[in-house]
């Protein structure tokens, strides 16, 4: 695929409670209609490197949105220090996240060069909200990548406001993909074969792939966690997902 020039901005968006919150917009400049991605950014926040994720959208001729999760707690601080005040709270909930990501799909759908269909990814704490997004927002796609606790129960010591949304497989709205490594432990290797056969059994729509020799956060470049012949195959079944769900 082209990689394409792009425009890039901080815009305001209606996310859940009516709230007005910030979201990182990036468009390619190319006027056709197109699909659009709503990036969730993981737990250390609204950051670079996830920006950089929906820049590399746009380059790819997506509309992408991501939406500050943690805007309304930490409006204009550092991700770090926001990340910080948000997981001390608990982190966000997922009713909020889900009226958040509706609003941003709403943003996408309304924009001029938008041709109505929306997708998802998240990775880590975000590949569990892209899958919670899936089975309750209106969405055309979604992917987790080594979304967590999706099935399994939080490790003793890790404080978040979260449970795990096995019972919900049965709403999955759309297509679903799945990008793991084979030495994670969260999610498991056991937790990924499981939410496999269970949305198998659901007879629902998905695709997983497991990668030998990748770990959690295989995907951040900026961490010793990062394996690029991962890294490269995943982004190809990411494009080669939304190109068949996205498209007109």
């Amino acid at each position: 695929m082209t990689i394409g020039d792009l425009r890039a901005e901080t815009v305001t968006i209606v996310g859940h409670g009516e709230d007005a919150i910030e979201a990182y917009l990036a468009q390619p400049l190319d006027a056709d209609p197109t699909g659009a991605v709503v990036v969730i950014h993981h737990m250390p926040g609204w950051d670079a490197g996830t920006k950089e994720i929906t820049r590399n959208f746009a380059a790819h001729g997506y509309l992408a949105l991501c939406p500050n999760l943690y805007s309304r707690e930490a409006p204009g601080a550092s991700p770090d220090d926001a990340a910080a005040l948000v997981r001390a709270q608990g982190g966000v909930r997922d009713e909020r996240l889900t009226g958040d990501i509706a609003g941003a799909a709403a943003h996408l759908r309304g924009l001029p060069t938008s041709n109505g269909k929306v997708g998802s990814i998240g990775y880590c704490s975000g590949g569990r909200q892209s899958f919670l997004a899936a089975c309750t927002v209106d969405l055309d796609a979604a992917v987790d990548c080594y979304g967590a606790f999706v099935l399994g129960d939080l490790p003793e010591g890790l404080t978040l406001d979260i449970g795990p949304l096995g019972h919900l497989v049965p709403d999955l709205r759309c297509p679903l993909l799945g990008l793991f490594g084979s030495e994670d432990q969260y999610p498991s290797p056991e937790e990924m074969t499981s939410l496999d056969a269970t949305l198998t059994s659901a007879g629902k729509v998905h695709e997983f792939h497991a990668f030998d020799g990748a770990g959690h956060a295989f995907f951040n470049v900026d961490r010793p966690s990062f394996r690029p012949e991962a890294a490269a195959e995943g982004w190809r079944l990411i494009f080669e997902f939304f190109g068949r769900h996205l498209s007109t």
